[in-house]
């Protein structure tokens, strides 16, 4: 990365892309902050973006020899929009991309994984980070968090299955070093955190922390898919059902050394995370809402 040039980070007021943003430009990067709103961020100056809008693609782009990709939230299909800006992206320059996937979905898979099995193609330079399920998740802006703080319950329909949960912090520690290594790692990068967990585990941890009770609510996969489909489409509320019953099933009970190995120091574990965001106020969102 020279010193004129500059990464677009996209979604850069989210939760991955505002921490990617503040780690870049602490070390001295020329960043783009990519929103809708094209709110500065982290230092860096906000740029107008929308996936949706091919009128602000060019704009953004403008000075980059890097992206960080956050795909559309909810797109079915996030490659209908996301191939065509990346080819319009290669030909203004970006030599290197580093997308933000999902453990759960493979090189060629459903949604995003299109992408994913498009990018070797499109660029010399890239890697495809696939992290589990957010510790975030439990302390910030989604549902589980919501369902803690106004009910202390977490339901979920993955009855014993386990997932090494991972903090945002550790995934922008890693896409970091994606987009800034002397070569970009070329290949996709599960990333997990320190230890597999259970709902139960987690339950139990957010209840000892915070001193409130919180219990894991086990629901079937028709009740978690009715639950949700309350607030969204059916076919994502299913979608949605059918993570958690690949979870209960044991697809996400695996840790990866990802985090340590490519940073140089182990992920931070779920206690930790929440003793940190209840230090912080309670809150680990942009609202500072208690646990």
């Amino acid at each position: 990365m020279t010193s004129s040039s500059a990464t677009l980070v996209i979604g850069a007021t989210g939760t991955t892309g505002s921490r990617v943003t503040a780690r870049l430009t602490a070390r001295g990067h020329l960043v783009r902050a990519a929103s809708r709103r094209a709110a500065p961020v982290g230092g860096a100056g906000g740029v107008r973006f929308d996936w949706y809008d091919p009128a602000t693609h060019e704009a953004a782009l403008r000075g980059a020899d890097r992206v960080y990709l956050v795909p559309p939230l909810t797109a079915a299909d996030p490659a209908a929009v996301m191939l065509p800006f990346l080819e319009r992206a290669r030909a203004a320059g970006v030599g290197r991309a580093v997308l933000l996937s999902s453990s759960a979905i493979p090189a060629g898979g459903p949604a995003v994984g299109q992408v994913h099995q498009a990018l070797p193609d499109l660029f010399d330079e890239w890697a495809v980070l696939r992290p589990s399920w957010f510790m975030q998740n439990f302390t910030g802006d989604h549902m589980h968090a919501h369902d803690i703080r106004e009910h202390g319950t977490v339901r979920t329909a993955t009855g014993e299955g386990r997932v090494a949960f991972v903090d945002a912090d550790d995934i922008a520690a890693v896409a970091v070093h994606a987009l800034t290594a002397d070569r970009a790692p070329g290949t996709d990068l599960v990333v997990t955190g320190p230890r597999a967990l259970s709902y139960d585990d987690v339950a139990a941890v957010l209840t000892e922390v915070t001193g409130r009770d919180v219990t894991h609510r086990k629901l079937t996969y028709e009740q978690l898919r009715d639950h949700l489909a309350r607030s969204m489409p059916r076919e994502f509320a299913a979608v949605l059902a059918g993570l958690d019953r690949a979870i209960a099933e044991g697809a996400e009970d695996r840790v990866t050394d990802t985090v340590e190995r490519l940073t140089g120091r182990p992920p931070r574990d779920f206690r930790t995370h929440v003793e940190r965001a209840l230090a912080r106020g309670g809150g680990d969102d942009r609202h500072g809402r208690p646990l």
